[in-house]
C-alpha cells in the first residue's frame, strides 16, 4: 500500500523533531518559499555555521538587503519557518550540506524543504502537481485544495493572498510558469535532489520501493525508471546507499543521517 501522504497523517513527535511542521496555519499566509532571500542567506553564511550566524545575518549585516530593521526581523522569521535555518535539524542539516554541491538543484531542494515545513504550501500540491506540462493553473481548483486545510477563518481576500503566493512558490521551484497565466512545466531534479526527496520519504518512516511514490517524489516530474538512474548518479556522489535486486529497491542514508536519526525514523509513524 502506497503510503499517505504527508499532509494527510497526523502529527507525530519524531518528525516533528527532525523538523517536519503540521497544522492549519502556515507561511504562505504572508510570503512565499522566498527563494533569493534564502539564497543569499546561504551564500553568506559558513556551511558549518549555526542558528546564530543566521540570525546575526540577516538581522545585524542584512544579507537580504531589507530597508528597515523589522523587516529584517520578519524576513529572519519567515526563512526559520521554512527551513529552520538549524543545524541540529535534519531536515536543514542534510538540506544546507545538499545545497552547496548543487548550485542547479537549489530551487527545489528549497521547494522539498519548504514543503516538509509549511502544511499549506503542502495542501497546494495537489492542484499543481496533478497537472499535465502546458495546463493552466486553475485558481479554483487551488483554493478549492487550500480550504483542505481546515481553516474556516480565511475571508476571499486571505485566500486570494494565500493562493498568489502558493503560485508564485510553484513558479520559484521551476513547476510553473508565466506571470499572470501560470501554465505548469516539468521539472528536471538532479541526482542530489532526488537524494534530499528519498530523505523526506525517510525520515517519515518510508522505506524501499515506496519512496518513489511519495509526495517528495512526485514533486520531481520522473518516472521510477528515471528515479532510480537519479539514484545511482546519487550513489556516485556518496550522498545514498543503494541496492537493487530485480524490481525490489533499497535505499539508505548512511553518510547524510546519523545512526540515532535512522534509527528513529523506523518508528511508528
Amino acid at each position: 500500500m502506497a503510503e499517505a501522504p504527508l499532509h494527510l497523517r497526523n502529527e507525530n513527535e519524531t518528525a516533528t523533531r527532525f523538523g517536519y511542521r503540521y497544522g492549519p496555519k502556515g507561511t504562505h499566509t504572508t510570503r512565499t518559499i522566498m527563494l533569493d532571500e534564502f539564497t543569499l542567506l546561504l551564500e553568506a553564511v559558513s556551511p558549518t555555521g549555526t542558528a546564530e550566524d543566521y540570525a546575526d545575518a540577516a538581522v545585524e549585516r542584512n544579507v537580504t538587503d531589507k530597508k528597515t530593521a523589522a523587516t529584517r526581523h520578519n524576513t529572519i522569521q519567515r526563512l526559520r519557518e521554512l527551513y529552520s535555518l538549524d543545524p541540529s535539524i535534519p531536515l536543514f542539516r542534510v538540506l544546507r550540506r545538499l545545497w552547496a554541491i548543487d548550485p542547479l538543484g537549489r530551487p527545489l531542494l528549497a521547494m522539498l524543504c519548504a514543503l516538509a515545513r509549511d502544511p499549506l504550501l503542502r495542501v497546494s500540491a495537489s492542484a499543481v502537481l496533478s497537472l499535465k506540462p502546458g495546463d493552466e493553473l486553475s485558481r479554483q481548483e487551488l483554493t478549492r485544495a487550500l480550504q483542505t486545510a481546515g481553516s474556516d477563518r480565511w475571508n476571499d481576500d486571505t485566500l486570494d493572498k494565500i493562493a498568489r503566493n502558493v503560485s508564485s512558490s510553484w513558479s520559484q521551484s521551476g513547476h510553473l510558469c508565466g506571470r499572470v497565466r501560470k501554465v505548469r512545466q516539468r521539472v528536471k531534479p538532479t541526482p542530489i535532489v532526488v537524494a534530499y526527496a528519498f530523505v523526506l520519504g525517510y525520515l517519515e518512516g518510508v522505506r524501499g520501493n515506496q519512496l518513489f511514490r511519495t509526495l517528495w517524489a512526485k514533486c520531481l516530474d520522473a518516472t521510477p525508471d528515471e528515479l532510480i538512474q537519479l539514484a545511482k548518479d546519487a550513489k556516485r556522489f556518496g550522498v545514498l546507499d543503494l541496492k537493487q535486486a530485480g524490481d525490489v529497491v533499497e535505499v539508505g542514508f548512511s553518510s547524510l543521517l546519523t545512526r540515532e536519526e535512522i534509527r528513529d525514523s523506523h518508528g511508528p509513524h
